[in-house]
């Protein structure tokens, strides 16, 4: 795991001056790679690459990069792991293309695979994690490629002439034609998500790569750059093949090849040079994952944990006894809210651009402990997504099918009685409609629910279901809110029921740009590795080809994850209520937090600095202090962004 930069110069610089600008840019990554730094040019195209390492496979200085190919044709800087290296090696081998080894790097191996058979056709052969950036010498192109779910980060974009690329928005900030003028378009998307999902970014001309994706920039003969991305792996195609080529085995046979393609995923990801261990919370995903790295290991594994004082936060005790079951070298860290409350100052220089979702705290807490033990862990994210288990999937269901009966005209007369008495609860005006139209759960948990009701489309309702705040434009000063994947039905994969389409959308964007961005950054900022075995794209394709039913039954979801999981732990032991991996922000704001938030939310502050509308913001906090409504989540929103701009003074 590593941090690259670099960047195409459009300004004639020295060489000394690029060797200055990529030195400092590179220096912003330290922490994804402490190990060592290096930056390479040619001057020829002004192209400079960086790269800073953190060791984990060939420690020695043959994994150094940047990192020429055997024949000089290609330069690269990866960050990543390829799983599947050896395998690839092998088969250079057979084939006859296979150099003279430096090293035994995953890093070699890739740039001889470029060099055998071309860009397109290896990213199709990987079977990893990555963000890379490949110069071609010859052909005067360089390539930015991400793996296909998203685990890794790339950044990209266009300023003052000059091409720019990084792991981290840091490091583009460090280039001197780094303009960083706010992208309020992208604002409006993440006071509505919490974060803001591909392609943008919080800043104005640039971008992220999107998931199995890789960019072709090249240079012509007037010194212009043109760009173009290409798709080699996309989860609607991946989709559309399981929906026509079905698993149509038994639902044993079924559990038979999750177990196995989950135990080849976890043994390929155990493999390093350095400590290795994994989170456990105790809940499925990561309980499934550890129990597996168990089997698959002659001594126990490392587990850490951390917990709260806070029973209504705290896994930890769940996680302890399934560690103790499962024979595994547990660690567990309890902290006090002190401890977590101190993260805070750190979120907006670790995230790089506002990012709300608050699990970001213990997420960095956990992964701070795990990296005084191990420098890779394994997580168990990704379940949730593939295998139905979010409790608002269940409860989007239950909702749009009350919703779906209701007759469009007595939906609009609801809508109306909601905006003309908002001081009325939403019970209230269902208690004059007959029982079977009641809905009344829906008024603690969605503000705004004339516009809710009025819904006429599933995927909608269902953005309006995960959205924080439902209109952020009212929110945002002078912005208007861009399409998303969810404004374009269009292009979705051929999904008939509301079930798989939740599913979907999560996996396009909750999933990379919130939970993987989440564990990303967490991780990286103590220069600790992360895998996801979940995610390997064959379990990926394997769940999007199996029938609904295997993965939802009698009210509960994850069915076929579960049955692999009782292969190896009791199910008396895991039947227990989800909890969330979440800090008590409700409390911090009333309580800790109190002072620091007033002074984000100061009317004149937010006049001043020109993004955010004072007066519904005003009016929010104060109804939650009073204790009015729950409003903590979305003014969290607001505050990580108001954190984040005071970094950028």
């Amino acid at each position: 795991m590593c941090g690259i930069a670099g960047y195409i110069d459009g300004n004639r610089r020295s060489a000394q001056e690029h060797d200055d600008i990529a030195t400092r840019m590179i220096a912003r990554l330290r922490h994804r790679g402490p190990d060592s730094q290096g930056v390479w040019c040619d001057t020829s195209s002004s192209l400079v690459l960086a790269h800073a390492r953190l060791a984990i496979i060939d420690l020695s200085p043959a994994g150094a990069q940047p990192m020429h190919s055997a024949s000089g044709r290609y330069v690269i800087v990866f960050n990543g792991e390829i799983y599947n290296f050896q395998k690839l090696r092998n088969r250079l081998k057979q084939q006859g293309s296979s150099p003279d080894w430096r090293g035994h790097s995953d890093t070699e191996v890739l740039l001889a695979c470029f060099e055998a058979w071309g860009i397109e056709k290896t990213l199709k052969g990987l079977v990893g994690m990555f963000a890379l950036a490949l110069w071609d010498r010859r052909d005067k192109k360089l390539y930015l490629a991400r793996d296909r779910m998203g685990e890794k980060p790339l950044y990209y974009g266009i300023h003052k002439n000059t091409f720019l690329f990084a792991s981290e928005l840091k490091a583009l900030k460090a280039h001197p034609d780094f303009t960083g003028e706010i992208d309020r378009e992208a604002l409006t998307l993440y006071l509505r998500h919490n974060y803001i999902p591909a392609p943008w970014s919080i800043y104005k001309g640039i971008k992220k790569l999107l998931p199995g994706c890789f960019l072709e920039v090249s240079i012509d003969n007037n010194s212009s750059l043109k760009q173009s991305i290409v798709p080699y792996w996309r989860l609607e195609d991946a989709i559309d093949k399981g929906k026509r080529e079905p698993f149509e085995g038994s639902p044993e046979e079924a559990v038979d090849e999750l177990d196995r393609l989950l135990r080849q995923a976890v043994k390929g990801q155990m493999v390093a040079d350095v400590p290795l261990g994994a989170f456990l919370s105790g809940g499925y995903d990561s309980t499934t994952v550890v129990a597996l790295m168990q089997t698959s290991s002659s001594r126990p594994i490392n587990t850490f944990t951390i917990g709260f004082h806070e029973k209504a936060y705290n896994e930890a005790e769940h996680a302890k006894s399934v560690a103790r079951h499962l024979g595994t070298n547990h660690h567990e860290l309890y902290i006090t809210p002190e401890e977590a409350l101190s993260v805070i100052p750190d979120l907006p220089e670790i995230w790089d651009e506002p990012f709300s979702d608050s699990s970001q705290i213990p997420t960095f807490l956990v992964s701070r402990f795990a990296r005084t033990k191990v420098t890779v862990s394994l997580s168990g994210d990704g379940g949730d997504e593939l295998f139905f288990g979010y409790e608002r999937y269940f409860k989007g269901q239950k909702i749009w099918s009350f919703l779906g009966k209701i007759p469009m005209p007595v939906r609009h007369l609801m809508a109306l009685m909601l905006e003309k008495a908002p001081g009325q609860t939403f019970e209230t005006i269902m208690g004059l409609l007959p029982s079977r139209f009641r809905i009344a759960y829906l008024a603690d948990r969605l503000p705004k629910l004339a516009e809710v009701v009025r819904t006429t489309s599933q995927e909608q309702f269902y953005k309006r279901l995960v959205s924080h705040n439902k209109f952020p434009v009212d929110l945002c000063r002078s912005a208007t809110e861009p399409k998303t994947i969810f404004d374009m039905r269009e292009s979705w994969p051929n999904l008939s029921s509301f079930a798989e389409q939740m599913m979907f959308l999560d996996a396009k964007t909750y999933l990379p740009d919130d939970i993987l961005v989440k564990v990303d950054r967490a991780t990286m900022a103590v220069s600790l590795e992360s895998r996801v075995p979940l995610l390997d794209h064959r379990v990926v394709e394997f769940a999007w080809s199996l029938p609904f039913s295997y993965k939802y039954r009698q009210g509960q979801g994850k069915w076929l994850l579960r049955q692999v999981l009782y292969r190896y732990v009791p199910r008396e032991m895991m039947e227990r209520p989800k909890m969330g991996f979440g800090v008590p922000i409700e409390h911090w704001l009333r309580g800790a937090l109190r002072d620091w938030a007033e002074e984000f939310l100061d009317e004149t502050r937010l006049k001043r600095e020109g993004f955010l509308a004072p007066k519904p913001i005003r009016k929010m906090w104060q109804e939650y202090k009073r204790g009015e409504f729950p409003w903590h989540y979305y003014l969290w929103d607001i505050l990580m962004f108001q954190a984040w701009l005071e970094k950028q003074k």
